[in-house]
């Protein structure tokens, strides 16, 4: 009984268009800032050097890039509401899930052997549950919308007739 319910707030935070990364890919991760009030995305892009726990809602990405000359590695959890989007610049061909001797390596050895590969297909996940779904909550929004707007018409009417009420009983007197 607890696993199913264990199961079941799992899959609740689950994201539902996750796109397929491999290690040798090279990516580009959206992801947001918060700096005091203010929010914004900002765009890391490098090799991913390892992946963890894939079909998990605790599914983890590690991100390698060089920046001034320093290798800096980034880990995002890709069911994170932070992360954004992303999306799978460059794909290559290695055998291995931890690609740890890119560390030790630079320049030329560092390169990894592309793969031909549709970008548009991989990038673009569609969920067709999760649209239906979403275009559910659209209508349920707009129904509530139509319903209030009514409502206030309804509220706004019955004010105008006691207003005039008033008004009657004022000239009359």
């Amino acid at each position: 009984m607890s696993f199913e319910l264990i199961k079941k707030v799992n899959d609740a935070q689950k994201k539902s268009n996750v796109v397929d990364v491999r290690s040798g890919d090279t990516v580009r991760v959206h992801q947001k800032i918060k700096e005091g009030v203010k929010e914004r995305i900002q765009i890391f892009e490098g090799v991913v050097i390892r992946t963890d726990r894939k079909n998990s809602h605790t599914s983890r990405i590690t991100v390698r890039k060089i920046a001034s000359g320093v290798g800096v590695e980034k880990g995002f959890m890709m069911h994170s509401p932070l992360v954004e989007k992303v999306e799978v610049v460059r794909r290559a061909k290695v055998r291995r899930n931890y690609l740890s001797f890119l560390r030790n390596r630079s320049g030329k050895s560092a390169r990894l052997k592309n793969l031909n590969f549709d970008r548009e297909s991989v990038n673009s996940v569609v969920d067709e549950a999760a649209e239906a779904e979403e275009a559910r909550l659209k209508e349920l929004t707009k129904a509530d919308a139509e319903a209030k707007l009514a409502e206030k018409a309804v509220v706004e009417a019955e004010l105008e007739a006691k207003q005039a009420e008033v008004e009657s009983r004022h000239t009359e007197a």
